[in-house]
């Protein structure tokens, strides 16, 4: 399912990893409290009063944002409560009470849906984070293995670039199409091949992606989305904890907590071999098995992108049926 190539971007780049403290780690996670409260702090500060309509009587704020007090006035809440369920110290949340405090903060679908997975926490003895509460995912300790029913889309895919990626965006497998426009994931050890840990760990990336910023910013969204659904995965926790450790543009964006899931959308390349493609990536997932998706990269029929994606492959087919 892949070539045996090691081509620009050099995902080898990323290999070194170096010891991560486990505080660093499962705090970074965010199904416990102090990522409850994060998420709720973050989207607290993004309001003003006028944008909710409440009075501004002036005077110097102590923080950005909505008070707790203003909050709880919008949500319909006690401000003891609302400081109790931003704490983390609500046992069981109701979803009207959540419904409202996600209205209060103008919480998108998204984001009202990450509300609730972390307000369903529920925390060990140990201070840790127990099991899966309503909406969580529980992540079995077994390596996830692609679907043989994706293996075959991607066989059956010799001209579209596409990979399978698996929980915390690890990538499950590849086709040649995407070797040629994204590099040789062989070329890593398993443990490496994660679309995350490439895109900030590689210095090749920033190259390849016309936006670095907007890629890597959407892949941290989709990790946070990744930690409220799976809030016990010690592997999500390594992950996140490595990047915030060598990354600061990690450290940074992850500290604003956004949360969107992968779908689709357009992305710029800079490929060393054909230049500037523009493509549209799409995100297919599985009724049964949502937790593996087929992301394809396409180019507008008869677009300079498509002629030059279609040259790209041609080389990285002529290469791989050349005789060694």
């Amino acid at each position: 399912m892949s070539a045996n190539r090691t081509s620009r971007p050099d995902l080898t780049a990323a290999s070194a990893v170096p010891g991560t403290g486990a505080g660093t780690a499962t705090g970074a996670a965010a199904g416990t409290a102090s990522g409850l409260a994060e998420f709720l702090r973050t989207r607290r500060s993004r309001l003003r009063p006028e944008d909710v309509d409440l009075p501004d009587f002036g005077g110097r704020r102590r923080v950005a944002g909505l008070r707790r007090e203003e909050l709880a006035q919008l949500a319909g809440v006690s401000v003891d409560y609302y400081t109790r369920l931003e704490q983390g110290r609500v046992g069981n949340p109701s979803d009207a009470v959540l419904d409202s405090v996600a209205r209060a903060l103008r919480l998108d679908a998204e984001e009202a849906g990450h509300l609730h997975r972390l307000a369903r926490t529920r925390p060990t003895r140990a201070g840790g984070v127990g099991g899966a509460g309503r909406g969580q995912a529980r992540v079995s300790a077994a390596p996830q293995k692609v679907r043989p029913s994706m293996a075959r889309l991607l066989d059956a895919m010799p001209d579209v670039p596409a990979v399978v990626m698996g929980r915390r965006m690890d990538i499950l497998a590849w086709n040649s199409a995407a070797v040629a426009l994204l590099g040789d994931y062989s070329a890593l050890a398993p443990a490496e091949r994660n679309i995350a840990r490439i895109t900030f760990l590689d210095p090749a990336s920033r190259t390849l992606y016309d936006d670095w910023v907007a890629c890597a910013r959407e892949n941290v969204a989709f990790l946070h989305l990744e930690a409220g659904r799976r809030p016990d995965d010690p592997r999500l926790a390594e992950l996140i904890g490595e990047l915030s450790v060598r990354s600061q543009e990690f450290r940074q964006w992850w500290a604003e907590h956004p949360v969107r899931d992968k779908t689709s959308g357009h992305k710029v390349f800079h490929h060393p071999l054909v230049g500037r493609m523009e493509l549209v990536y799409d995100t297919l997932r599985s009724a049964d098995d949502p937790d593996q998706a087929l992301v394809t990269y396409t180019a507008d029929s008869g677009s300079p992108s498509e002629d030059a994606l279609r040259m790209l492959i041609s080389w990285e087919a002529d290469r791989v049926a050349r005789p060694r």
